[in-house]
C-alpha cells in the first residue's frame, strides 16, 4: 500500500483550533474603568466646601466604598468567566492605586491624616505596581492572604477617616490606620521576595535548552 493509500488520523491531521482571544471590552475591565472614572468624582466630593460639610463627606465615603467594591468584584468576574486580559492586569492595579492614593493624599491635604502615613503607603503601592510590570512577562504575582488583609484594612481605615465621626472615635481611626500601615510594609517586603523569585524562575526556564 502506497503512502497515499495509508489511512489518515483525522485528529492528527486536523489543524489545532485557534485560541479564543478575550476582548478587552468585557465586564471585568468595564468595572475597572468605572473605578478610575469615580476617582475624580470622589475627590470633588471630598474637597467640596473645604471638606467640612457633613453631606459631602458622606457622599465621598459612599463613592469610595462603591469604587472599592468594584475592585473586589472585577477580579472575581475576570476569574469566574475567563475574562483575564493583559489590559486588565495593567489597568486594575493602576485603578486601585489611584483610588487609594487620591483618598490618602486628600485626607493629608485636609490635615486629617499625617503625611508620613500617606508617603509610606504610596511608596509601597507604587513599588509593588512597578514590581508587577518588572515580572509581568514571567507571570503574575497572585494576591496573598496578607495582601488581601492589607487591602481590606486600608479600605476600613480610609472609610473611618472619611466619615464625619465625632472626635471620640479618633482612637479607632488611629488603630485601624496603624494596622493598615503595618500590613502595608510587611506585605511590601513579601512582594519584593516573591517578585525576585518569580523573575529568577522565569529566567531559568528561558535558559533551559
Amino acid at each position: 500500500m502506497s503512502a497515499a493509500d495509508e489511512p489518515v488520523d483525522a485528529d492528527a491531521a486536523a489543524p489545532a483550533p485557534p485560541v479564543a482571544r478575550v476582548s478587552n471590552i468585557n465586564l471585568a475591565n468595564i468595572l475597572t474603568l468605572s473605578r478610575l472614572v469615580l476617582v475624580p468624582v470622589f475627590v470633588l466630593a471630598l474637597f467640596a466646601d473645604g471638606g467640612t460639610d457633613t453631606t459631602w463627606r458622606y457622599l465621598a465615603t459612599v463613592l469610595f466604598a462603591i469604587a472599592s467594591l468594584t475592585d473586589q468584584v472585577d477580579g472575581w468576574v475576570a476569574r469566574r468567566y475567563g475574562l483575564i486580559t493583559d489590559f486588565g492586569k495593567i489597568a486594575d492595579p493602576i485603578a486601585d492605586k489611584a483610588l487609594t492614593g487620591a483618598a490618602l493624599i486628600g485626607l493629608s491635604v485636609l490635615g486629617e491624616l499625617s503625611w508620613w502615613v500617606t508617603i509610606v503607603i504610596a511608596v509601597r503601592e507604587i513599588g509593588v505596581t512597578l514590581l508587577r510590570f518588572w515580572v509581568i512577562r514571567h507571570g503574575v504575582i497572585a494576591a496573598s492572604r496578607g495582601g488581601k488583609a492589607k487591602t481590606l484594612t486600608q479600605i476600613a481605615a480610609i472609610v473611618a477617616y472619611l466619615l464625619p465621626l465625632p472626635s471620640g472615635a479618633d482612637p479607632v481611626c488611629w488603630v485601624l490606620m496603624g494596622i493598615a500601615v503595618a500590613l502595608t510594609v510587611v506585605t511590601g517586603f513579601d512582594y519584593v521576595l516573591r517578585a525576585v523569585r518569580l523573575r529568577a524562575e522565569g529566567r531559568r526556564a528561558v535558559a533551559k535548552p
